[in-house]
């Protein structure tokens, strides 16, 4: 799927460049992400059904006006030509949100995300082997799962290692940060607030047992 935030860059472009289809663009996607957001509270298949209803046929007019503004490529209308052709060129992408509720309209959220590492990068250069790069990969995943489940990594990182050198290998699972909050309540907490010591390894949970793959 595309980002309708992309496309519409490309019309902001446009618009600040003193051209009225790049505001019409602008206007447009505007009104499709404000009708969106009016369903943000509801479950995926409401917020499906109120798309396909409302939604699609507004999507549609929007190609359908992309199309009919869309010109032979000239020096004076470069960045018109470059945000209607972008979003043309991206019309099937740009719609696959309509099919699914759970999906979101850009990728603006995965893109914070993944500036982190990107900005870090310059600074890091390398990271010295690919098995590095792997652990580091490792690391970032856990890290944004915990900032998903609201979790603050550091302290479950710390607990994280804490708890490892007990806890069996074929229920790490319930060591994910999906898990963690429930794994959490069921440990002793004297034995996890030591600094060194046994932590008694809990039954199993339930949930993470039927999440976990087959042998």
């Amino acid at each position: 799927m595309a980002c309708w935030s992309h496309a519409r860059r490309r019309f902001w472009e446009a618009a600040v460049s003193g051209f009225a289809v790049g505001r019409e663009g602008l206007l447009r996607i505007r009104k499709l992400y404000e009708i969106d957001q009016s369903w943000s509270e509801l479950p995926p298949a409401a917020r499906h059904q109120k798309r396909k209803a409302v939604l699609e046929s507004l999507v549609s007019e929007f190609f359908d006006w992309a199309r009919t503004q869309n010109e032979p490529a000239s020096q004076e209308r470069g960045v018109v030509n470059k945000a209607l052709g972008y979003a043309l060129r991206q019309e099937l992408a740009l719609r696959r949100f309509l099919d699914d509720g759970r999906l979101r309209m850009d990728n603006n959220h995965s893109e914070g995300a993944l500036r982190i590492v990107a900005t870090g990068r310059k600074a890091w250069l390398f990271f010295g082997s690919d098995d590095h790069a792997h652990a580091a990969a490792n690391l970032y995943s856990l890290i944004a799962s915990c900032k998903l489940h609201g979790i603050d990594p550091d302290g479950y990182l710390t607990e994280i290692i804490r708890v490892m050198p007990y806890w069996p290998r074929d229920r790490y699972l319930e060591l994910a940060p999906a898990y963690w909050a429930g794994t959490r309540r069921r440990l002793v907490a004297k034995e996890l607030d030591a600094e060194l010591g046994h932590v008694t390894v809990p039954p199993a949970d339930a949930d993470a047992a039927e999440q976990a793959p087959a042998g």
